[in-house]
């Protein structure tokens, strides 16, 4: 468990030997907030896949609230994360204070993501994907993986950390890894264990929503998102925040003409709750 930038760089250091050759072992990074669950668990082991040496960050980014309410009411399982990264061998666990990287706080220098960050997820939250892109880059030029492993639960940050890596020359390979889901459909998240049985009832119709859409993708995409919305229809609990299909090239929305691969996306607040969601269909 290293807690300091200094110590991570020495072990880093250690690891990689002294030559830092193109030889040396092969790094990869899984970034998270901590609280760790099953979708994290198939992260790290797709990282072992990939690589020698796994690092696991349990950083709780406050560049991604709203407010230093929202940050300290994140939920923190400090003794379950470090026995699960234990019995996965991660080899090493990355777990600074928010003054320890992040010295100027949110006085920091951000990295922008541009348009596509301030739609859909953007559009709720505006600041929430600079806050994002600011500590992957740092923990980037920090970690200097060769790879980097994300769940496909958000498909717009997989987006902006790939045009992010691409355009910054950074050289890491981004993989991703199928969402994890519970058995009613619901990508599994340490809110979903928040719900109250009436509203778990409910939230699971966002998946079915999304298996509507894709269901319906030989139509085009109005009868998707039409279909999407009729699954919807009735469930007072849910608050659509937004239901739309994009381009997996731009990330923006497809025009009536699209055929081909696209990723439905959807979010809704259910019980005072965020969700986000998406699958990937095939517009004919």
């Amino acid at each position: 468990m290293i807690r300091s930038l200094e110590d991570l760089r020495t072990r880093l250091g250690e690891i990689r030997g002294a030559d830092r050759s193109d030889a040396g072992p092969r790094v990869a990074l899984v970034s998270t907030l901590g609280a760790l669950h099953d979708g994290h668990v198939d992260l790290i082991r797709e990282a072992r896949e990939r690589a020698d040496v796994v690092v696991v960050s349990t950083f709780v980014n406050p560049l991604r609230f709203r407010s230093t309410d929202d940050t300290a009411a994140y939920p923190r399982s400090p003794e379950s994360d470090a026995r699960v990264l234990g019995e996965l061998g991660v080899d090493v666990v990355f777990a600074p204070s928010a003054a320890e990287f992040l010295p100027a706080g949110t006085a920091t220098t951000r990295v922008s993501a541009g348009d596509v960050g301030l739609r859909y997820e953007g559009r709720v939250r505006p600041f929430y994907f600079d806050g994002v892109l600011t500590v992957e880059a740092k923990l980037f030029h920090l970690v200097r993986p060769d790879v980097a492993v994300y769940g496909e639960r958000d498909r717009q940050r997989i987006f902006l950390v790939r045009r992010m890596v691409r355009d910054l020359d950074f050289g890491i390979d981004v993989a991703t890894v199928p969402t994890v889901r519970t058995d009613d459909g619901l990508p599994v998240s340490s809110r979903v264990a928040l719900l109250d049985d009436a509203d778990r009832r409910a939230a699971a119709a966002l998946p079915r929503a999304l298996e509507a859409a894709a269901s319906n993708a030989d139509l085009g995409v109005d009868a998707c998102i039409a279909a999407a919305q009729s699954a919807l229809m009735g469930e007072q609990r849910i608050t659509l925040e937004y239901l739309s299909v994009v381009d997996p090239e731009t990330f923006l929305p497809v025009d009536d003409g699209h055929r081909g691969r696209a990723f439905a996306l959807i979010a809704a607040t259910v019980g005072g709750h965020r969700f986000i969601d998406n699958a990937e269909i095939s517009l004919r």
